[in-house]
């Protein structure tokens, strides 16, 4: 191989020191739901003490994954690390919630523990609450694997930067993509293949709200498109499948895509039936 080559490939590696490693990230992502999810976990703890022990040890694995990959922001690693198990509680409180938005949204879903168990919209929304504090900390890199690494297991895409309220539910959830500039408010229920995306995703917009603002008792049923930083979805809006929307809509508003559908059949007159899905 091409000794010039190969040198630029030694340059690359020795740079990616500073940036932290997938699966360190992708490890500690999972320990943490092990401790705070005994459905993530191979085997249940047996004493508190245990428990403390558990995070201790992860708080001492994420100063080292800070430390080794120097991607920490404006903080000590050390503090950085504190200020982020500070939230823990805060974020097992939020989680329980979705947990229950989805256990009472979905008629298919038994309990609490089928949901943690098994629906992957739970896992994303999981990963993004951790991933969320750390993008508020300022933490690089970090957040954003986190939530790639979501997308990868589920097909749901969530960027960190989105803020999203309480009781949030996702139900199926393959294809959902949530940009970075999104505020979603409580008691939203998402289906599969929805975007709240942008209109322009010209660089010079990064520092711009790009994304839509959704209000508290939203509906949004699957494939629907809401586009743009201004567009605001009132409250208790339901918006239905399909749906391509770049502008603001009222609280309490339906809007639906209007389709026409064909029906025939060998002795029936050829008509069009007209549908709102």
């Amino acid at each position: 191989m091409d000794t010039h080559f190969l040198h630029t490939l030694l340059q690359a590696h020795k740079a990616s020191e500073a940036i932290p490693r997938k699966e360190a990230v992708y490890g500690f992502a999972e320990n943490l739901l092990k401790v705070l999810f005994p459905q993530f976990a191979s085997k249940s703890f047996s004493s508190t003490a245990e428990i403390q022990d558990f995070v201790e040890k992860l708080s001492l694995d994420f100063v080292q994954l800070l430390k080794s990959s120097q991607c920490h922001a404006h903080l000590p690693d050390t503090l950085l690390t504190k200020k982020f198990f500070s939230f823990l509680p805060v974020i097992y409180t939020q989680l329980l919630k979705d947990a229950e938005a989805i256990v009472r949204e979905d008629p298919a879903a038994k309990d609490i523990h089928e949901v943690i168990l098994t629906y992957p919209g739970f896992y994303a929304i999981a990963i993004y609450r951790m991933a969320h504090v750390l993008y508020k900390l300022d933490v690089p890199y970090i957040p954003r694997m986190l939530t790639e690494y979501a997308h990868q297991k589920t097909g749901i895409d969530i960027h960190p930067g989105a803020q999203i309220g309480s009781y949030f539910c996702i139900d199926h959830g393959t294809g959902i993509v949530i940009g970075q500039t999104t505020i979603i408010g409580n008691h939203v229920k998402l289906y599969q293949g929805v975007t709240l995306g942008a209109v322009s995703v010209e660089k010079a917009l990064a520092n711009v709200k790009r994304h839509p603002t959704i209000g508290d008792y939203v509906v949004i049923y699957a494939n629907a498109t809401i586009l743009g930083g201004e567009v605001v979805v009132g409250e208790h809006s339901v918006i239905g499948g399909n749906v391509w929307l770049t502008e603001s809509v009222p609280a309490y508003s339906k809007v639906y895509h209007k389709s026409q559908i064909k029906v025939s059949g060998q002795k029936a007159v050829e008509q069009y039936l007209e549908f709102y899905i």
